[in-house]
């Protein structure tokens, strides 16, 4: 597996959220099955079994969050470096006529493209990194073949 990237604000919702799946969520889970199993014959108590399914998908959820909290590399969100694209930075691009579009390079976990947040794994992530300030970047997508001129890097 590669490395995991987190920014201080992801490491944060990921700890939010596992102490809400460990706390409320699990309360709620048991105090169902034990409701469900209160109304007798388990093998065809429709309720019981799509709790049980939940509780396991609840408990999945734990464990990969815990995994992920545990070995994620935290990112700092302005480390001063602005010589070259590392993970974290903010970088500014124009692909040939079009307007400027500003990318925060984070880790997959933390990727959310629609608003800017693109992952070090993605084809565009994988082809900034290391690259500098006015340098012309061409990346294969799924979408074709781009060229781009990295304008600023923070």
């Amino acid at each position: 597996m590669s490395t995991q990237y987190l920014t201080k604000a992801g490491q944060k919702e990921l700890r939010e959220e596992l102490e809400k799946l460990k706390g409320p969520v699990r309360k709620e889970i048991a105090k169902r099955l034990k409701s469900a199993i209160e109304m007798g014959d388990l093998s065809e108590n429709a309720e019981y079994i799509a709790t049980k399914e939940e509780q396991g998908f609840i408990e999945g959820r734990i464990l990969e969050i815990e995994y992920t909290l545990s070995e994620a590399v935290l990112i700092e969100e302005n480390n001063g470096n602005t010589d070259t694209v590392i993970v974290g930075a903010k970088i500014t691009i124009q692909e040939e006529d079009f307007p400027e579009e500003i990318f925060h390079l984070v880790g997959s976990k933390e990727a959310d493209p629609g608003n800017g947040r693109i992952s070090n794994e993605s084809p565009i992530g994988q082809a900034l990194i290391g690259k500098k300030v006015g340098d012309n970047v061409s990346v294969q997508t799924p979408g074709g073949t781009l060229y781009f001129k990295i304008l600023k890097i923070e």
